[in-house]
């Protein structure tokens, strides 16, 4: 059964919710769940989950719940994954720890995309049922709200670093969001009156001592400036420690560093760097748009006037050039499968062949000696073979690699050279990219 993932989609933005409650021990384990199976089942509606994964993904039922709660089970936990078929995609896990371990109920949903939550009616159904969760299970904190402003809230120049966090957890109120649940032990630190007149969409004190929370009526729309002077009154009420005019600060630059950014790309480079963008962590994509709108690829240093070309040194040219291209052929056995377009040794084939590279972060992921003997070779023969097929170019063979030219038009290319200073870096993938090369090459030529 093939289930929707947040991954299938394109880069954007998804709501993300953490709750962690507690459960009786002694309980069944049926009868325990039961109030989570309700609520979800009645309100989740549109994002309901139709798939639950054990050790293999079924038909959602409660038949197939229990079975895969069972297949999940290792030691002190079991576990099982929550998907959907459909749009939008929901990826979930819901875990059990048993004794001796702190008993409780962990779920943690991804739904994408975050513009699903746009309409107040199926916002006020997510709040309902985490109500209903959060009456059941006491939590110590949990929190619903968008992901990609959630890894901002984490960097370390906006929030606590990692390792703080995993010490401290969330013992005082760090972070308003949009959607939180405050556990008692919070309540009593801050003061329950004080919590309780919290400015915000909606306060409720719930039967077991946690309080629920609601910053703004949409989730969707966390970013806008009502949402955020929102999101700061209730932060700056829980924690008058903190000045307000601060708080409302990070909150904004943390929108600007989420708005939309129109892309003007480099036209010879738009498609390489398109893909680039879609590559990247959603919370990062406005950024590198921005990035690489401003960014000029430098001019290509791999050429010489044709009249200064080296001559052949080779005593077989017709080997050498046999040769470049049995060392091409290695790129297109080692790529094929991952860029297809590899096979035709077309323009476009150099484009995956860059986006490749640079998605797999070769030249960090590999050894320099690696890089040198095997790579280089094949990059700069294979980029050689584009020039030839599709300008008209002329290889001039040399004993040494790095001397090898492709005469097109007034100018030699030394394709070697190019690998070379393309493969020092994830960025010298962009700033020297083959694509950037054949351009440049393609313009002298007319």
């Amino acid at each position: 059964m093939k289930s929707l993932s947040v991954h299938d989609l394109k880069p954007e933005d998804s709501l993300w919710f953490d709750f962690k409650g507690d459960v009786d021990p002694q309980a069944a384990q049926e009868s325990e769940l039961e109030p989570f199976l309700q609520s979800l089942e009645a309100y989740a509606d549109e994002w309901m989950p139709n798939v639950v994964k054990g050790k293999r993904k079924r038909k959602y039922s409660r038949a197939s719940f229990w079975q895969a709660l069972e297949e999940g089970h290792d030691g002190n936990s079991s576990d099982l994954g929550l998907y959907r078929t459909e749009w939008p995609a929901l990826d979930g896990d819901l875990g059990l720890k048993h004794p001796p371990r702190r008993p409780q109920l962990h779920v943690l949903i991804n739904v994408k995309p975050l513009s699903f939550f746009a309409k107040a009616e199926r916002c006020r159904k997510f709040v309902d049922m985490v109500r209903v969760w959060a009456s059941r299970y006491p939590v110590d904190h949990a929190k619903a709200h968008s992901s990609d402003d959630l890894e901002l809230a984490d960097a370390p120049s906006f929030g606590r670093d990692a390792e703080t966090q995993r010490r401290d957890g969330f013992d005082k109120i760090y972070e308003v969001f949009w959607l939180n649940v405050f556990g008692p032990k919070l309540v009593q630190s801050v003061g329950r009156e004080r919590v309780l007149s919290t400015p915000a969409w909606r306060v409720e004190e719930l039967p077991n001592g946690c309080v629920l929370l609601v910053t703004w009526p949409t989730a969707a729309d966390f970013a806008s400036d009502e949402a955020r002077l929102a999101q700061a009154r209730a932060h700056a009420h829980l924690r008058p420690d903190l000045d307000f005019d601060t708080v409302l600060r990070t909150l904004r630059a943390r929108s600007a560093l989420l708005a939309p950014v129109e892309p003007r790309f480099h036209p010879d480079l738009a498609p390489l760097l398109s893909r680039v963008v879609d590559d990247v962590a959603s919370y990062e994509r406005q950024r590198k748009i921005a990035e690489f709108n401003a960014w000029q690829p430098p001019e290509p240093e791999e050429w010489a006037p044709a009249t200064s070309a080296l001559p052949s040194d080779v005593d077989d040219p017709e080997a050498a050039r046999e040769h470049y291209d049995t060392l091409a052929e290695h790129l297109v056995a080692l790529l094929h499968t991952k860029a297809p377009s590899i096979f035709d040794a077309t323009p476009e084939s150099l484009t995956d062949v860059d986006f490749h590279f640079w998605h797999q972060d070769f030249p960090t992921r590999y050894l320099p000696e690696v890089i040198e003997r095997y790579a280089i070779p094949t990059v700069g023969a294979y980029l050689g073979e584009v020039l030839v097929r599709h300008l008209g170019g002329q290889w001039i063979p040399r004993r040494k690699l790095e001397e090898a030219q492709v005469r097109v038009g007034s100018r030699v290319w030394f394709p070697f050279v190019r690998a070379r200073h393309y493969l020092r870096s994830r960025q010298s993938l962009l700033d020297h990219s083959l694509t950037w090369l054949y351009r440049v090459a393609e313009r002298y030529r007319s």
